[in-house]
This record gives structure tokens, sequence and C-alpha cells, in this order.
């Protein structure tokens, strides 16, 4: 599963708060680019993106210093763009919608602008599967937001995406089963694959460990933990390390089962809380 198809870019949220402070400018053309900020807004909302992105783009035109239009401008684009399809059409989206994200960067925006924009950019690369660019932005919410859960989740299924196919070949080339035990047979396979992705999945490993510290019931850390810390131990130098790792994995799997009950109970108990 991937994290951010999990994890839509959220600027959609900002509709109600971010426009009350933007749109205060005086002056005709200010006032023009607040009109047409607000028009887009209502298509946004309704759903009308290329329509929205021509008002947004109007009112930057009108006011080139209106943060909130370019936000808005970029995520028009985003919601045009579909994950997977490679179509020229399609890349034009991310494209223009890294281009607004990066403008809104390089105009030293407020910190909640700053937020948004590195958020997308990083979602943008994810989706578009460039996962070096996606964790090194990744990296970058988590220095605007220490406090990121998401961002911690994501790394942590980089590493293990990185890691899934090297592993699958080389358990068919070495006549291994998915369903049968580890470690990987061949001390010499093990120890190439060891050189390149030990660090990245144990470092992933501490990412949704770091994740489930900022938010204890973070089911999806849990079960990446358990995914990355299984994977990884394909690359233990013996059956007893191997074991050990399957237990601890195997602990993962029911932490996030008993999590998911937990919720379940919660919510039926109180079916109008609202869960994080």
């Amino acid at each position: 599963m991937g994290a951010n198809s999990m994890r839509h870019i959220r600027t959609i949220l900002l509709a109600g708060g971010v426009i009350g402070a933007a749109v205060l400018a005086t002056g005709c053309n200010k006032l023009k680019a607040r009109d047409n900020l607000n028009q887009g807004v209502i298509a946004f909302k309704a759903g009308n993106y290329s329509q929205a992105a021509d008002h947004f783009k109007t009112a930057i035109d009108q006011d080139p210093d209106l943060p909130a239009a370019r936000v808005y401008l970029a995520t028009a684009y985003v919601q045009q763009y579909v994950p997977g399809s490679d179509t020229p059409d399609n890349k034009k989206f991310a494209d223009a919608a890294m281009k607004e994200f990066e403008t809104v960067l390089s105009s030293n925006p407020d910190p909640q602008y700053k937020l948004l924009a590195t958020q997308s950019i990083a979602n943008l690369y994810y989706q578009q599967k460039d996962f070096p660019n996606a964790a090194n932005w990744e990296h970058k919410v988590i220095q605007l937001d220490p406090k990121n859960k998401e961002a911690y989740y994501t790394l942590g299924v980089i590493a293990w995406t990185d890691f899934i196919q090297p592993d699958r070949e080389a358990r068919n080339q070495l006549g291994m089963k998915p369903e049968d035990p580890g470690p990987l047979k061949d001390p010499k396979v093990r120890e190439q694959l060891k050189a390149k992705f030990w660090q990245p999945l144990t470092d992933g490993i501490d990412d949704e460990k770091k994740a489930l510290q900022i938010d204890p019931e973070y089911e999806n850390a849990m079960a990446y933990a358990n995914l990355l810390i299984r994977y990884r131990a394909d690359l233990d130098d013996s059956k007893e390390q191997y074991q050990s790792d399957i237990k601890e994995a195997d602990s993962w799997v029911q932490k996030n089962l008993d999590t998911i009950k937990m919720k379940a109970a919660r919510k039926a108990a109180n079916p109008n809380a609202k869960e994080e």
C-alpha cells in the first residue's frame, strides 16, 4: 500500500481558514484578485478544478503577492493529476503543481504555507514514484514539523518499497518460496544485499517507531514496522536472529490488530467521536 495514496494533499482543508486573512488586501486589483480567489474557492469546493485553476491564475495576475492563490492553484492542479498515469497531459498537471509550490517556497512564505508546500512537493514526488526526492522532501517536512507522524511513516514505507523487489529476486534466485523461512540461504547474496539495504531498512524501522512515539495508536506505522522488520530478517546472519526478528514483527501485527479492535470498540461506544 502506498503512503500518500492513503494520504491526499490536505491543502483543500484551507478553504475556510486562510482565505479570511488573504482577502484583507486593498486596492482595485487586489479587490479583483480577492473576488477571483473566492470564486476559485467556490469552484474548488464544487470539484470544478479546471474552472477553479482559471480563477486562481487570474487572481495571481491581479495580485502576485497573494500566496493563498498560488497554494490553491497548485492544489487544483494536483486534484487533476492521476497517480500512476504516465500520459503527457497528466504529467503536465504534476509539473505545473510542482512549479507553483516551488514558487510559494521561493517567496519566503509564512510557516503555514511553507509547511503545506513542502508536504505537497514530497507527496507529488512520492506519487510519481521518485522515492529519493520524496524522502528528501519528507526530511524537510520533519525539519519544519518534528511531530509530523506521516512524514516519518512515509520514510519507512519508502525504505520497505525499495527492498521488496531485490528481496523477491534473491529468493527466486535461491529457490526460496515467499513462505519459506529466512534468512536468505546464500551468505554471499545476503551480504551483498545487506551492504545496500540493512541501514535504510533499519532507519525505516526507526522512522515507524518515531511515528508511533508521536501517535501510539497509528495503525499504519505498526503495519509497516512489522513489514520492515520481517523483510529485513532475510538479511540476518543466523536462524536464531531471524526467529527473534520474526517474533518482534509478529508482535507488531498483534498490536495493530489490538489497536483496530480498540478503536472499533471506542467508536461503537461513542459513534459521534472523531478519530485522529
